[in-house]
This record gives C-alpha cells, structure tokens and sequence, in this order.
C-alpha cells in the first residue's frame, strides 16, 4: 500500500493519538491506509500491519501526543515554541473523525469567510462579514506557509472574552497535516492564544482531527475551553462532510478563488510543488467505502 503513495506524504510526522488516552491495553488506528497498532507501554510503541508483514515505526512523544510517520522525514515534529511557557494552559480538546479529506480540514482551518455563516454569533457575524485583505506567503527558508494582517471582528472570539473583539490572526501551516493559529488574547496586549490541529489522515476521504490549545487564560475550566473548541468543530465537520468533491481539487479551475482565498491558494500551490498529493484529486481515490 505504501508503495503507491507520493514520498512527500509518506516523510511526514503524523499526530496519532494523545497520549494519555491509550488504553493499557493498546488500541488500534489507521494512517494513509496502513493499520497501526499503539502498545500501551509508558513508552509506546508503534506497529505498521502492512501487506508485506508487520513493521515498527519511528515514534515522538510531543505535546503530549505520539507521533509517527511510514516515511523517513528529513525533519523533526514542529516547533511550537509556546507549548514550553509554563504560564500557558495546555488543553487538548479530543480527536473527531472526519469523512472528508485531511487536506479539506486543514483548508477549512484556514478560511475565515466561514466565520459568519457557519460560525454565526461566535467567531462571526453577517453584519461584519468581509474578509479584509490579508497577506500570504510560501517561507522558502522554513519551507512553511504563512497568512499574516488577518483580522475579524467576532463576537465571542474565546471563552474569555466578554464583548465583541476585533481579533487578529496569524495562520502558520508547519506541515501539509499540521497547522498552527495565533490569534489576539483577551487578556493580554503582548502576545498571543495559540491553537494547533494536527490532522491525522486515515484515508485519502477519512481523518481524525486533533485540536489543541496553548491559552492564557487564568479563569475558565478545561472542561468549559474544550466544550468552547469543541462546538466550533462540530459546525466546521457538518460543512466538511458535505463539501464536494471531498478530496481537495489541485487542478485549476475546478473552483473559483476569491481574494478570501490567498491562503488556501497559497497552500494548494506548495502541496502540489512538494508533490504531497494524498487527500488531493491528483492523490489515490476514494475508496467507495468512505463516501458519504
């Protein structure tokens, strides 16, 4: 099965499950369309059941999640420089299986033209519904995409905040799977909440999502910021499994950009230069097994 997926794809670290979830037990999950199997050892350990038999996996235990890859990665899991404040909370809000493809959900992350319709009264509202011009880039350097000079006025744009914010965002797409958000903190002047979603893709139409948050906020509970996260999610799965084609198109003029759109151009543009094609109309089709 491996043999037949693009090398960018496979050279990949994949977040795989949190941590401290894995049953004593071990458990089982998928990546790329190879079953895996987790040991529930304190140092897990990571199986491929491939058709040429069983094969052990590099691991990484990273912000609190296990981490693996079928390829052999020339760097190492992403930097998240925030993750070691200590005055930050940590909170991961769970994984969500999604029938759509993992390049679709790391597209949806990055658009904010969504905010008032699918998010309305929270992240955005019909009344302010344009996205302001915004700026985009592929970084050669880091060989990371980044959308800075976002802003959107949102009515409860964390569950700290007590009034309508205008919010700044930073959008830092770190892997084809893995994508960061920096947005304005209610609380402070001088730096930022961040949110990751490491996206775990199961099939080419299949993924597990997993959010999490690296927040000042002194007041709320966990259970309070992951049912906040969560309800957010929710809204974005119902657009995402219904969105057609599932697979993400990488041909031009299957859809019609707008100027809302710089980053998901952007993003497009660097998978199909990296030739990282898995999840794409240009990657391994739908099995009709996982078509909704």
């Amino acid at each position: 099965m491996t043999k037949t997926l693009d090398k960018a794809t496979l050279d990949q670290w994949y977040c795989i499950q949190n941590l401290a979830e894995i049953p004593e037990t071990g458990m089982r999950t998928r990546l790329l369309g190879v079953d895996l199997t987790i040991s529930g050892d304190r140092a897990p350990l990571v199986t491929a059941c491939e058709a040429t038999g069983n094969r052990s996996l590099p691991v990484r235990q990273r912000y609190g999640y296990l981490w693996s890859t079928l390829g052999h990665p020339n760097t190492d899991v992403p930097d998240i420089p925030e993750a070691e404040e200590i005055d930050r909370r940590y909170v991961p809000c769970g994984a969500v299986k999604v029938r759509s493809s993992a390049p679709r959900v790391i597209e949806n992350f990055l658009d904010m033209a969504h905010f008032p319709f699918v998010h309305k009264d929270i992240l955005g509202s019909e009344a302010h519904s344009e996205v302001e011009k915004y700026k985009c880039e592929i970084r050669r350097d880091v060989d990371e995409v980044w959308a800075t000079d976002c802003v959107f006025t949102q009515p409860l744009a964390a569950k700290s905040a007590t009034e309508p914010l205008h919010t700044d965002y930073i959008y830092r797409i770190t892997t084809p799977f893995t994508v960061l958000l920096y947005k304005t903190c209610p609380i402070s002047q001088t730096r930022w909440d961040v949110i990751c979603l490491f996206v775990q893709p199961m099939e080419p139409g299949l993924c597990r999502a997993h959010p999490v948050m690296f927040l000042l906020d002194e007041d709320s509970s966990d259970a309070d910021l992951i049912a906040f996260q969560q309800v957010i999610f929710l809204q974005d799965r119902i657009i995402l499994e219904n969105q057609r084609p599932l697979l993400l198109p990488l041909e031009a003029r299957l859809e019609t950009p707008t100027c809302a759109d710089a980053s998901s151009i952007a993003y497009r543009r660097w998978l199909k230069e990296k030739g990282c094609v898995y999840g794409t109309t240009l990657g391994p089709a739908l099995s009709q097994n996982h078509v909704a």
